[in-house]
């Protein structure tokens, strides 16, 4: 894990010199003014000459002056590498999250997904920039002071000597409780963010149910538990914190204690205890970096952890190696004893479905929910993949097509349609990113907006609201078309696009999706009987796969499962 941490510094290699050689000088200043300070009161103070005396005061504050300089570079560029590492981190994973199949949203909480992206990866910065840096500058400060120490006094260093197994055991112990607190602490805030995402989102139905004191009852559930979590990982940070603070104070009460007594015997001079007080002090800030690593690699770790967790988690639908790039397909689709369930452990939604599709043609899709009508609509972009059988394009196999090559020929317009935030323009714009604003306007009026568009404040330049709240469920539809005419793929998926509109609107809709529908592959999968009667096929599926096929006529004939249906609705 450590290796694979590191690597995201190879990009940043030249601000890593750059940090870590400062950091190394200011560390050598520092272990460098008490034996400056030493000889100042043993040799130039008993000389009586002011002008040396001047020289070197002028001299340690062009050095101060230095290492002030270079204490900027560290603070500076030392965060810029950590925030760039960051930047880095939340990039990829965002990236890697793009990539998942549906099945991976299925079984995952938004809230969780997006703790991971933020949350996680805030102390992650910091660690970058302080952890191996901080480290190897403390391990250096120390040793470095010691050995002085001990040239200067071996008695006096060895007493010193003592306290470092007992602060090594005091940081041992605290990075191993930490690790636990803080892992538990990600893991409640990232129940915390769930919970927030579930409630804000789902707010009208909250609403409409009165159930807002149980949604604050449950969020405060969460909420006291992640505190518990924090404070006891602080607790054990304070237990720490506040020994080693202890230790510290000891020794430098021995040194002064002990150096008072060898000066007394004339076996240490003024200016050696002078220094060596000092070197005390120079080894207070490597203990002080090493106590807030003990803070901070915990926390960051923890967030790495999970980090890396999310990164392994392999995309289960993929390119194959020798994939496809698919230009331009005709639209023939061909089904071939396909069976799929979402979970291994779950009973098959289609078990050895077998039809074909022909270019140009409309295919309805009928019968109760659940028979695994949404499905099929789901497998032909290879939202999922099927677990057995076959689905082919134009006699290709869409798993030997690239999939976004496959996608960008596919079409699909649902019940439920997804705006984001942001204006008109832009949301009917996602259908084709480089649409001229002539291309989009024409897209608008293919999908019958001219009229809803006038009525609006703004126009085009109006903010639909976070998921197009401000929009009535016809207006979205309109904008869903309206991508469609921009992509304008040869093949087209509706999935119960007029199954949520009244009467009027669904008039307007379906006339947008018979324009749509032309000279292209669709199918259209569908609740209401009525709005499937000039399709060229209709397929009635149920759990026993399709049982009746045929155009609306010939079904009504058939008195079958279509028959029965198409009379209840009627009735």
């Amino acid at each position: 894990m450590i290796r694979r941490f590191f690597s995201y510094y190879k990009p940043h290699k030249r601000l890593f010199i750059i940090d870590f050689t400062a950091a190394v000088i200011v560390a050598i200043l520092e272990l460098a003014f008490p034996l400056a300070v030493q000889w100042f009161i043993d040799d130039l103070l008993p000389g009586n000459d002011w002008n040396i005396i001047m020289t070197v005061a002028v001299l340690l504050l062009f050095v101060y002056i230095l290492s002030t300089y270079l204490q900027y570079v560290v603070t500076y560029i030392g965060h810029k590498l950590g925030v760039n590492i960051e930047t880095d981190m939340r990039k990829d994973l965002f990236n890697h999250v793009q990539k998942q199949s549906f099945r991976f949203f299925d079984n995952t909480k938004t809230g969780h997904v997006m703790s991971r992206i933020t949350n996680d990866l805030f102390d992650l910065g910091e660690l970058a920039h302080h952890g191996p840096e901080d480290f190897f500058i403390s391990i250096m400060t120390f040793t470095g002071a010691f050995f002085i120490m001990f040239t200067i006094n071996p008695t006096l260093a060895s007493v010193i000597l003592v306290a470092v197994p007992i602060l090594i055991f005091l940081i041992t112990f605290g990075n191993i409780r930490m690790n636990k607190s803080w892992k538990k602490m990600y893991e409640n805030i990232a129940g915390v963010n769930a919970r927030i995402e579930d409630a804000v989102s789902g707010v009208r139905v909250v609403q409409s149910f009165t159930n807002e004191k149980f949604e604050m009852e449950r969020f405060s559930t969460d909420n006291k538990r992640f505190r518990k979590a924090k404070i006891g990982a602080y607790k054990v940070m304070a237990i720490v914190h506040s020994n080693i603070y202890l230790l510290m104070r000891l020794i430098t009460l021995i040194v002064l204690v002990a150096g008072a007594w060898l000066t007394f015997n004339e076996r240490m001079s003024y200016g050696e205890l002078v220094s060596f007080i000092l070197f005390v002090n120079v080894l207070t800030n490597p203990i002080n970096k090493i106590t807030a690593l003990l803070e901070m690699y915990p926390k960051g770790m923890a967030g790495f952890k999970r980090f890396t967790e999310l990164m392994d988690v392999e995309p289960d639908v993929q390119d194959r190696k020798d994939a496809i790039d698919m230009q331009h397909v005709v639209g023939d689709i061909s089904f071939k004893d396909v069976t799929f369930s979402y979970e291994s452990s779950h009973a098959p939604v289609l078990k050895s479905i077998s039809f074909d599709i022909y270019k140009g043609e409309t295919v309805a899709f009928v019968g109760p929910s659940g028979a695994g009508k949404t499905t099929i609509s789901s497998l032909i972009p290879r939202f999922y993949d099927v677990d057995d059988g076959s689905i082919a394009i134009d006699g290709i196999d869409i798993r030997d097509m690239k999939k976004e090559s496959l996608r960008s020929q596919i079409g699909v317009v649902q019940q439920d349609v997804f705006l984001f935030t942001g204006t008109l323009r832009e949301n009917i714009a996602y259908g084709k990113l480089d649409a001229t604003n002539e291309e989009i306007e024409l897209a608008a009026r293919r999908a019958h907006m001219e009229e809803f568009i006038r009525e609006l404040p703004d126009g085009y330049e109006t903010q639909v609201g976070e998921r197009g709240l401000k929009l009535s469920g016809g207006q979205k539809q309109r904008i869903a078309i309206a991508r469609m005419f921009l992509k304008n793929p040869p093949i087209l998926i509706l999935d119960e696009a007029t199954s949520a509109l009244d009467t009027e609107t669904e008039m307007i809709i379906q006339q947008a999706l018979n324009e749509l529908a032309k000279n292209r592959t669709t199918l259209v999968i569908a609740h209401r009987l009525a709005t499937i009667k000039n399709a060229d096929r209709i397929m009635v599926v149920t759990k026993n796969g399709i049982e009746e096929e045929g155009s609306h006529e010939e079904l009504l004939q058939r008195d079958g499962i279509f028959a029965q249906l198409h009379n209840i609705q009627m009735s």
